[in-house]
């Protein structure tokens, strides 16, 4: 990783401070940290930055607002800039802007914006919302990845959007598209970057970050639309991949299948899965609904058990909204189809049981920002609330964006970056 002072040369940094520390961008009194990309510094969407927790007027900035057009990419920022995927002249586009001003750095072409179907008006609240680019940009040092919705993994510099390794997921390894095509990001961990999208034996792949060079491909297990995720269970770090056959643990450096719980798909699955400890938590629309399975090791050999599993889209169905984790509790917009007023939930982990509900959210998404929820409805207004079991108690509530709002925000010193398929902002909430 590198962080870039103002009149310093570049400081290198391992990459593990980058998950463990907060870092400093100076200019003026701008106090930078990262959000390199999607789910965060720590892959479970959260960071211990703080915001207000109570939004006057003047305690609101506007720093920049500038077009988006199409698309649910999320921002991811580092090393002053902010890097998001939005569609341009019909095609799918990677843009670097200045973090600090919204001003354009750069962009590069990816493929044409073709998902097969048209969508509506934005600005209602309902489905009608369009269509674009889902896939959130990851950034490392002085590189930023993306994966395209036609499953183009690109590694380009960071400060020239020169390309510096490519590869065409589907061509090269013998893939086939999704049914609305790749929404899923690339994920980096240590010195590998993750992603699926292949054929038998090779549909899901783990590439050297710096090189491009292929380190592992296994299984023909088919890609959903959900990002992967890693975690330490039992010691060991592995990778998990929601498949059409349900997840997937991979050990991260070999490939190795670790284990593997079935999973029930219907039409879509896109939220990624949460850990905690040995158990994970799952959940997809379409009347799938969520489960929680116990993941053991014992003499050597993995496996897994259901703890809960409740069917249908009433309870702890997630439409694509991937929920955060605190003190054993979900939070997140727990919904199918309800577009403009479905509601915010608690969800106690190891029990599903649902400890307080609140309506007028939609399909939008949340983080965890310093112990509170920093919600985005689907219709651009940002909520914060308290993050307690006990009860809904909102703190803050402002209206951010025009536009259908399907991404995820993020907060990155001190400043909120949100999208929507119309525009994104950057506010300033002062303490």
């Amino acid at each position: 990783m590198t962080v870039f002072l103002k009149g310093c040369r570049p400081l290198n940094l391992s990459l593990k401070m980058k998950y463990i520390l907060a870092f400093i961008f100076v200019s003026g009194t701008f106090t930078w940290a990262e959000w390199p990309q999607y789910r965060g510094p720590n892959h479970d969407g959260s960071t211990t930055e703080k915001i207000a927790t109570a939004w006057p007027t003047k305690a609101v900035k506007i720093a920049w607002k500038t077009k988006t057009p199409n698309g649910f990419s999320s921002f991811a920022v580092s090393g002053g800039q902010a890097f998001t995927v939005y569609t341009r002249q019909g095609k799918e586009t990677l843009v670097a802007l200045d973090a600090k001003s919204g001003r354009e750095k750069w962009h590069a072409t990816l493929n044409p914006a073709d998902y097969g179907h048209n969508g509506g008006n934005a600005g209602t609240r309902d489905n009608s919302g369009g269509d674009g680019p889902r896939s959130t940009p990851s950034i490392d040092g002085n590189r930023v990845y993306v994966l395209s919705s036609d499953l183009l993994l690109l590694c380009a510099d960071t400060q020239t959007g020169k390309t510096i390794w490519k590869h065409d997921i589907l061509k090269e390894f013998g893939g086939e598209s999704i049914k609305w095509e790749n929404a899923a990001s690339p994920l980096i961990d240590g010195d590998l970057v993750f992603a699926g999208g292949g054929g038998a034996g090779q549909s899901l792949l783990a590439f050297d970050k710096t090189t491009g060079k292929v380190v592992w491909k296994t299984g023909s297990e088919i890609i959903t639309h959900a990002t992967p995720v890693v975690a330490n269970i039992h010691g060991v770090r592995q990778v998990i991949f929601f498949t059409r056959d349900g997840l997937v643990s991979l050990e991260c450096k070999k490939g190795t299948q670790l284990w593997k719980q079935s999973y029930k798909f219907a039409v879509s699955t896109a939220a990624s899965p949460i850990i905690s400890g040995d158990l994970i938590f799952c959940s997809a629309g379409y009347g799938v609904g969520g489960g929680v399975y116990r993941i053991m090791h014992q003499a050597g050999k993995w496996s897994t058990d259901e703890v809960w599993r409740i069917p249908g889209n009433a309870h702890v169905a997630n439409h694509w909204s991937t929920p955060v984790l605190k003190d054993g509790h979900l939070y997140g917009m727990f919904s199918f189809k309800k577009y403009g007023d479905g509601p915010l939930k608690c969800v106690e982990m190891a029990t599903g049981k649902i400890k307080w509900e609140q309506e007028g959210f939609g399909a939008g998404n949340v983080i965890l920002v310093d112990g509170n929820l920093l919600a985005l409805t689907d219709f651009g207004e940002l909520v914060l609330v308290d993050g307690n079991p006990t009860k809904y108690r909102e703190l803050a509530r402002m209206k951010a964006l025009t536009g259908k709002c399907w991404s995820t925000p993020i907060v990155s010193g001190g400043r909120i970056y949100a999208r929507s398929t119309q525009e994104a902002t950057c506010l300033a909430i002062s303490r």
